[in-house]
């Protein structure tokens, strides 16, 4: 069985858009995506399931991050700051502030 650490992931990117991780194993599965009334943002919700010890490389956004953890736990490495420790059933928020990465760790699979 493969154990996956699942997180929704909610958005705020300029008009222009971005790529949000360009390495496997991540499943993405966009839920909803619009406009942010009198701003160039959008926002974009969607769910990316991430295998067990997999590292999300290093990359930026061109706006606000947040995202809650479903299952598992997630080390978020953003520089400049010390490593986030999310686990199941927390949320977490960033700026634009410098690069992020992070790290799924193992999960116990379910029974």
């Amino acid at each position: 069985m493969i154990t996956r650490v699942s997180m929704a992931v909610m958005l705020a990117t300029l008009a222009l858009g971005g790529t949000l991780y360009a390495q496997q194993p991540i499943k993405r599965t966009p839920l909803q995506k619009f406009d942010v009334p009198g701003t160039s943002y959008e926002t974009v919700i969607g769910l990316a399931e991430i295998a067990a010890n997999v590292s999300v490389g290093r990359h930026t956004h061109p706006g606000p991050e947040s995202g809650s953890l479903l299952e598992g736990e997630f080390t978020l490495l953003v520089e400049g700051q010390p490593p986030l420790l999310v686990k199941a059933g927390d949320s977490y928020r960033r700026g634009r502030e410098g690069q992020a990465a992070g790290l799924a760790g193992a999960v116990n699979p379910k029974p």
